[in-house]
């Protein structure tokens, strides 16, 4: 297990407008706002041809090859996640979303695109004095929190 302590700084409620793309405009608004660290939950509705990543093709493989999931028709989701910079001190959302309709639901990462239905409303939790930041992980392929 790996570590840090942080505090909570400002709380934004946001929402996303139809047509808008998750990580994009979470990503943009961090930059825009000055936040470098920070919690999130979402609530709303996916449009139909948003995509999840929903595992790896073979859980044991490195660097992971991940599988995409396209979602045929609009969904009501909800999800969390958490944002911190990269090496570059660009803001780098990892966030996972539970996307249902009728009785069926997949739930995946938004990192390939998932884009509004309507509205997605999102309360971000700022995190101050952390050390956290993601890091690229030649083995696994993508970027790790570093704590």
């Amino acid at each position: 297990m790996k570590y840090s302590e942080a505090k909570q700084g400002r709380i934004f409620v946001v929402r996303l407008e139809d047509g808008e793309t998750v990580h994009e405009e979470i990503e943009k608004f961090a930059i825009k706002q000055s936040i470098t660290a920070a919690a999130m939950i979402i609530i709303g509705g996916a449009n139909e041809g948003s995509k999840l990543v929903v595992g790896p093709e073979n859980g044991k493989a490195k660097p992971v090859n991940p599988m995409e999931h396209i979602l045929d028709n609009v969904h009501e989701i909800t999800g969390t996640g958490t944002l911190f910079p990269d090496d570059d001190g660009n803001p780098v959302i990892h966030m996972h979303m539970a996307c249902g309709r009728n009785a069926n639901t997949i739930t995946g990462c938004v990192r390939s695109g998932v884009k509004v239905w309507q509205i997605m409303e999102i309360i971000i939790f700022e995190l101050v004095d952390t050390t956290g930041k993601r890091v690229f992980d030649p083995d696994l392929g993508f970027k790790l929190l570093n704590p």
